[in-house]
This record gives C-alpha cells, structure tokens and sequence, in this order.
C-alpha cells in the first residue's frame, strides 16, 4: 500500500491517493477545492489507474474538486453513501458564500455500511460514522491497520456537531464503535495530521467522553 495526502482549499481539507503499487490501481479519497491536481498528476507520473474518487461525506469541502478528477481521469467513479446524493445535486452551501463555484455531482455507485470496496490487492469496509452529517463514511483497510476517518476524529478532537444535520448521539455512538478497533490503527483524517486510535483514546478529551458515555455534556 502507498498513500500520498495534500491538504487544501478554503477549509485546509485533506485528500488521499491510496494505492496498489504493485497492480498499479488506485483510489482518491476525497476532493477538496484547489488541491487534488498535484495527487492527480503523481498519479499519471506513476501510472497507475484511478478507480474512482470515493467520498467520506458530501460536504463541499470534501468534494470540490470532483469536476477535474472526472476531466483528469473520464472513466473513473464516484462513491458516495446515499444520504449524500441530494448535497451533490446542489453542493453550493447555504449558510455562506464561496469565491468559487461547485459544480453538481451525481454518484456513479452508492455505498453503505459493512460494503467492501476493492481495487488491486486492496479492499476496505465502508463503516457508516454519522454525527456529523447524516451518511458519514469512514474507510477502514483492515489488513493495513489504515482508517481514513474523514470528519469524525480530527487530531485531539472531533468533527463538528453544530450543524442541523448534525447529530451528538450519533457522534458518540459513531466515535465508540470506531474507538472499538485497534489502537495502532493509523488515522488518515479529513483535517489535520495524521494519528492513531491509541494516540486519541489517551489524548483526546471527545474520544474520552464519548467511550464514558458523556459526550452531550460538552
């Protein structure tokens, strides 16, 4: 496994390339505004083929760059769990304005919980993280002790909850059963370094409150 990252855009969002160096296929795991083109262009450097771009949540940040990945790279998917079809028809946020324009996105495939996805040697469970928005998806690469967690765990604290899709039981349920798998399991975040489960169970105050089961208290 080969996973090369870029962070950018108007939210410093992460993205990842995660690759079978030895068949060649690749995935990109979300696609921040003014930040995939750099991963893109490794990609054909290396050239390996992109299986399609898979989404941790629909929110702008994570799929802004969506139009070039297609225009990159025209045979390549789109996955995306169903509760976020209807923000990629119209990924535009409503509660402010950006200097730029997203254009909508349609799904070429729809995954849910437990669903695997594999490209080459490589496959990853879908585990649906929701909390911070309905549909949350987080990638876990069981073999490789790898979770791409999108906004659930963002290095010593967590994603968002005031949002109104948002939801605090729902985090905290999502955060136990993630906080559930092995704490050398690497944590590929939506922003923010990279991590471990075991790095956050001692050092995140969230994570600690969500395993005691207090997490609305905050």
């Amino acid at each position: 496994m080969v996973i090369l990252s870029a962070s950018g855009g108007v939210a410093t969002t992460n993205c990842y390339v995660i690759a079978d160096e030895v068949s060649g296929d690749c995935v990109l795991i979300d696609a921040p505004d003014h930040t995939v083109g750099p991963l893109l262009d490794e990609i054909v450097k290396r050239g390996w083929r992109l299986a399609a771009l898979w989404l941790t949540h629909a929110h702008f940040d994570h799929m802004a760059d969506h139009a070039e990945v297609k225009a990159r790279f025209p045979n390549s998917g789109l996955v995306s769990h169903a509760d976020g079809v209807a923000r990629l028809a119209n990924p535009m946020p409503a509660i402010f304005r950006l200097p730029f324009t997203i254009p909508p996105a349609k799904a070429t495939a729809l995954i849910g919980e437990g669903d695997v996805e594999t490209f080459g040697s490589l496959s990853a469970r879908a585990m649906l993280t929701p909390g911070h928005c309905p549909g949350h998806i987080a990638y876990h690469f069981e073999a490789q002790r790898v979770l791409v967690g999108g906004d659930l765990i963002i290095g010593g604290a967590i994603g968002r909850t005031d949002f109104p899709d948002c939801s605090v039981q729902e985090m905290q349920k999502s955060l136990q059963r993630v906080m559930a798998l092995p704490d050398d399991t690497r944590l590929l975040p939506g922003h923010g370094g990279e991590t471990t489960l075991g790095e956050e169970r001692r050092k995140n105050p969230y994570v600690r409150m969500a395993l005691a089961g207090r997490l609305a208290e905050v």
